[in-house]
């Protein structure tokens, strides 16, 4: 069982700020609030958080996830699963500059739940995880980044 989609907004920012909040893995969990946990664990030459172990809140059970991160700011950012409760976990944040301040980010995921768990998770559930895990996203960082340069 699988969970796949891809969700965009424009975000009334720059497109530096906006990378910076997204590439601060570490403190997704006040913008995220599914993310229980983010431990970096490893960090690359200029200080990027390059390997965290999370705990996300998957509804049936706390789902854990040891990510590798990837850094191309201030365009975007991509992660893969390493270790975890999850078959697979990849994902990424695309950044466009608008113009004028403005931010087109588009959110990128792909969940393999693998055997046992999608087994549990079915019917409803699915959509309930895929709103909470993709398709929210790029209004949760949308009202996070605005609410900051308030």
């Amino acid at each position: 069982m699988a969970i796949e989609g891809s969700a965009s907004i424009d975000i009334d920012a720059p497109i530096d700020r906006v990378y910076a909040i997204a590439a601060d893995v570490e403190g997704s969990p006040r913008w995220q609030p599914e993310i229980k946990k983010a431990l970096v664990t490893e960090r690359g030459p200029g200080g990027e958080q390059t390997f965290v172990k999370t705990e996300v809140d998957g509804k049936v059970r706390t789902l854990k996830s040891d990510l590798r991160f990837s850094f191309a700011g201030p365009t975007g950012l991509s992660w893969d699963q390493e270790h975890g409760d999850l078959k697979a976990v990849r994902g990424s944040w695309e950044f466009e500059d608008l113009g004028g301040g403005r931010t087109k980010a588009t959110y990128n995921l792909y969940v393999d739940f693998g055997r046992t768990l999608g087994l549990v998770i079915r019917g409803p559930l699915v959509g309930i995880l895929r709103g909470q895990l993709c398709d929210s996203m790029p209004a949760k960082l949308k009202g996070f980044v605005e609410a900051e340069g308030a």
